[in-house]
């Protein structure tokens, strides 16, 4: 049987929200800013929708700024600092991710992820989450995002 050199030899994955939910410890970094200011922290119901959207749509949720407000760089790198320091506490493959994960190795397949999220978060999750994807492009890793 000849190959179809047409067929494809790769599948290439979003992280956050397609191969994991790591919506909790997204949640969980903005509310930590909210509770030192003493805010009620939101519900994850509440904060979930932005999440697709960085640092910029959790913040403008939680505070209701955008990056052009003066606080923002200062609110952005405390975000940042509170989720390095707690990546993956939470996060958890989706259902049916291991097993699709491994049919695709079993059947020859190389996979990899592309995501938003910048290499110094995206490496150690995939770690912890116990993925060894073969190829991983990180959002500070090519000059356009996806």
């Amino acid at each position: 049987m000849q190959e179809n050199i047409n067929s494809p030899r790769g599948v290439l994955f979003d992280l956050d929200g397609t191969l994991a939910d790591t919506a909790p410890d997204l949640a969980h970094a903005v509310n930590l800013q909210r509770l030192a200011r003493g805010m009620e922290a939101l519900a994850l119901e509440q904060l979930s929708p932005f999440v697709s959207q960085g640092a910029r749509g959790l913040l403008g949720k939680a505070f209701g700024i955008t990056p052009e407000h003066s606080d923002y760089e200062l609110l952005r790198t405390e975000f940042l600092r509170n989720y390095e320091d707690a990546l993956c506490v939470e996060s958890q493959l989706f259902s049916g991710v291991r097993a699709l994960l491994a049919e695709l190795d079993a059947q020859g397949y190389l996979w990899g992820v592309v995501t938003n999220k910048v290499e110094r978060y995206a490496l150690p999750l995939l770690k912890q989450l116990q993925l060894d994807p073969m190829v991983v492009v990180g959002g500070d890793t090519t000059a356009h995002s996806k």
